[in-house]
């Protein structure tokens, strides 16, 4: 019995620890680098708010439609400013989703949420960026009724998010120098989307250069600069939304 007692609590300790190790993990995502700050200010084209989402929306006009984006696993929301931003100013309203534990598994839904707080916006696609863009395919499977497009950025659907014979405006956009979600990991994600979804492969682009938040381990170094890969994400993005 004394052996038993000794041993009990440092047995409930674990899972304990467990927890805040997890917990500590998934709090600690990738910080935004100073652009994405600045991308937040408020200016004479885009109103920016940063509560309970961030959110960028053209001055002085109603957009039509809407992009919902929810962040790359453990990247701070933040880092997704600065595209946001470019395609506000291009007349649509984009909307940036903080997550639980930083991590868009734990928030799929929320996007209704989002929808529902702007009911003047007529037509809606989600994405997101590497688990984001995954979990926002989730959202799209599972809410058929609510979303036109989906643009996965560094993305693709996971094996039991068929999304082949849905209807939906779907861009897929990926770099040649992704270390994280492959050019064959994409490919491969091909009898999951729309015959007709839009592919673009960014030549020398990475998986990092999708936000604005650093190097990311087990990434690729690109070849061409962040701001060229962003450049080209926001007018795919743009095309994809003008067509909704």
């Amino acid at each position: 019995m004394s052996v038993l007692k000794r041993w009990a609590w440092p047995l409930l300790l674990l899972p304990l620890l467990a927890v805040a190790g997890f917990a500590v993990w998934a709090y600690t995502p990738a910080a935004p680098m100073p652009q994405a700050q600045a991308a937040l200010a408020p200016g004479p084209q885009v109103q920016v708010e940063t509560e309970p989402w961030l959110v960028f929306q053209p001055a002085g006009e109603e957009p039509a439609a809407g992009l919902i984006l929810y962040p790359g696993g453990r990247v701070d929301p933040r880092a997704y400013a600065p595209a946001a931003r470019s395609i506000a100013a291009s007349g649509h309203l984009v909307v940036i989703v903080p997550m639980p534990f930083n991590l868009a598994v734990f928030g799929v839904g929320r996007a209704a949420e989002v929808m529902a707080a702007f009911p003047g916006v007529e037509r809606w696609a989600v994405g997101g960026h590497s688990l984001g863009g995954s979990m926002a395919a989730r959202f799209a499977r599972q809410n058929a009724d609510l979303v036109d497009g989906l643009a996965l950025w560094a993305s693709y659907p996971a094996g039991s998010d068929d999304l082949s014979e849905s209807g939906l405006q779907v861009l897929s956009i990926y770099g040649m120098r992704d270390g994280l979600a492959t050019p064959d990991d994409i490919a491969a994600s091909r009898p999951l989307l729309p015959p007709d979804t839009r592919w673009l492969a960014i030549e020398g682009g990475n998986h990092a250069q999708f936000g604005w938040y650093g190097v990311q381990g087990g990434d690729n170094p690109a070849t061409i600069s962040r701001e060229d890969q962003q450049a080209q994400i926001v007018e795919a993005t743009l095309r994809l939304l003008s067509d909704l």
